[in-house]
Order: structure tokens, then C-alpha cells, then sequence
């Protein structure tokens, strides 16, 4: 993907990494937050819809329309659109899904981005525990549906959250910044008597100022019911599993050039 000149003068050059510093500071990202929560920022949204193709008629339009950009971005499907499927692990969401094995040296590069478990988790003996088996990472566009919902069903963990600078998540920016230690993050452990131990992590970028989870204390889950959603943004959600697995034939079939899969929320995904 071609940068654009502002991008490039933001991560290539000395001033433009200056007011970068800036730029993502937690402030500066409550502030962008703050402006999309706003009335004028409604009027937005018909040029959002436009550019990146959504369909206004699947989703749940509060009595007098939306009343920001925010709202609108953090909307609801209906549920005639919403195919859940039976299964032991389900598509937390709509977006583009990865599969990549983890050994002891994995290290995954995420839209220039290298990374390893490790660091992700910031729990070395967590980490551990997964070499051997799955990750399925999730790249949601600002165009899918930023709901989502747990991927099993099980015993949750308390919600881990880590704090990080906000990072724009395009190219040149994980050249520099690797984005996964340096977003915001939150993650829980499932213990689910179908699939094992599995990790389900939201991870925000910028201008996601909140990654909104129901609830982040301990409790026991359910599949296909909602988990929380993301604020504006382009996101990523990343489940691990402890052992191998293998996506239904089905998948195969729409996987890309670049290997991301089109997923959609509640899919059956083994």
C-alpha cells in the first residue's frame, strides 16, 4: 500500500517523529475521541457509508438517527443479519483472519509489524504454555462491524489490560513502532471444557481512546454472546489456542493472496 506524503513525513523524518510524540499522546487521543462523540461529527457518516460500502439497512438506527459519528461506528446489526453458528470455537467477529503456528522462536509479522508471544502478553509462563499451538489473528477495516463476541464458551480470567502509546497502524508506522507492545491492549484466559485454555485479546490503535468490555472480572462466558466493542478505528483481535488446529475446508476457499480469510461474527471456524 502506497504511503502518503504526510504519513511518511510523520515516521521518515526527525521533526515529523517529533510531532508524532505528540500526536499520540494519551491527551491528544481523548481529544479526537472526544470530537467523534460530538453532534457534528453525525454529519460524517454518510460519506463514511459511501467510501467504504456499508449497507445503512443491516444495522440497528436509533429513533432520530444517530446522534454522532461514535454512535454510528459503534452500531448494532439486526439480528436477521446476524448467522451464528453452533461450534466449539466461533469467529469473535467480522474481519480479515490470519492462522499462524506458534513454536518456541515464533515471532509474526502483523502489517509490518514483528512481535512474539512474549511480548504480546507480557507473561512469559502464559506464553509458554501456547508454544505449539494456534494463533488466529482478526484485522478488522474501518469498514466491518466493531462488536465482538467471545469466541467460546468456558471460564473467563479477570481482563489483563496493558497500557501503550497509540500508534496509527498503517506501514511505515510499525516500521518504527512495533504496534502490538505499544497499543493499548486487553485480553482474558478461557478455560473451555470444548477447545482448551484459549486467549482472546483486543488490541486498539489510533484513535481508539477505549477498548469497551461488558464485563472485566472473572466469570463464565458463553460463545456467540457480545464481549464489547471498539471505538473508531482500525483494530485487531487475536485469539490463541493451546494446541494445533485446522479451519474448516470452507475457508480455504476464500483465502487471499496474502492469506487473510474473510471471516464474519459467529462463523464456525473448526
Amino acid at each position: 500500500m502506497k504511503e502518503s506524503p504526510s504519513i511518511r513525513f510523520l515516521y521518515n523524518t526527525i521533526p515529523g517523529r517529533m510531532i508524532l510524540k505528540v500526536l499520540t499522546a494519551p491527551s491528544i487521543s481523548r481529544i479526537a475521541a472526544t470530537a467523534l462523540t460530538t453532534k457534528l461529527s453525525a454529519l460524517y457518516i454518510p460519506t463514511f457509508i459511501k467510501n467504504n460500502g456499508i449497507d445503512p439497512d443491516r444495522f440497528v438506527r436509533p429513533f432520530g438517527g444517530y446522534y454522532s459519528f461514535n454512535e454510528f461506528f459503534m452500531r448494532k446489526t439486526k439480528d436477521e443479519y446476524l448467522n451464528y453458528e453452533e461450534g466449539i470455537l466461533n469467529s469473535p467477529c467480522d474481519g480479515l483472519l490470519t492462522i499462524k503456528a506458534i513454536d518456541e522462536n515464533a515471532v509474526f509479522k502483523i502489517k509490518h509489524c514483528e512481535y512474539s508471544v512474549e511480548r504480546l502478553l507480557r507473561n512469559d509462563r502464559l506464553a509458554k504454555h501456547y508454544v505449539g499451538g494456534t494463533a488466529l489473528i482478526f484485522r478488522l477495516t474501518p469498514s466491518h462491524y466493531h462488536r465482538y463476541n467471545y469466541c467460546t464458551t468456558g471460564h473467563a480470567s479477570d481482563t489483563i489490560r496493558i497500557d501503550g502509546i497509540l500508534h496509527c497502524v498503517r506501514p511505515l508506522a510499525l516500521e518504527k513502532y512495533p504496534v502490538f507492545t505499544e497499543n493499548s491492549r486487553e485480553y482474558i484466559e478461557i478455560d473451555s471444557a470444548k477447545i482448551g485454555r484459549v486467549i482472546q485479546m483486543e488490541v486498539g490503535a489510533l484513535m481508539v481512546g477505549k477498548i469497551s468490555n461488558s464485563d472485566p472480572s472473572a466469570h463464565d462466558v458463553i460463545a456467540n454472546t457480545e464481549k464489547g466493542y471498539f471505538e473508531f478505528g482500525g483494530s485487531t483481535i487475536i485469539v490463541l489456542l493451546d494446541h494445533k488446529v485446522k479451519l474448516k475446508h470452507k475457508f480455504k476457499t476464500r483465502e487471499k493472496i496474502d492469506g487473510e480469510i474473510p471471516v464474519k461474527i459467529g462463523e464456525s471456524l473448526i
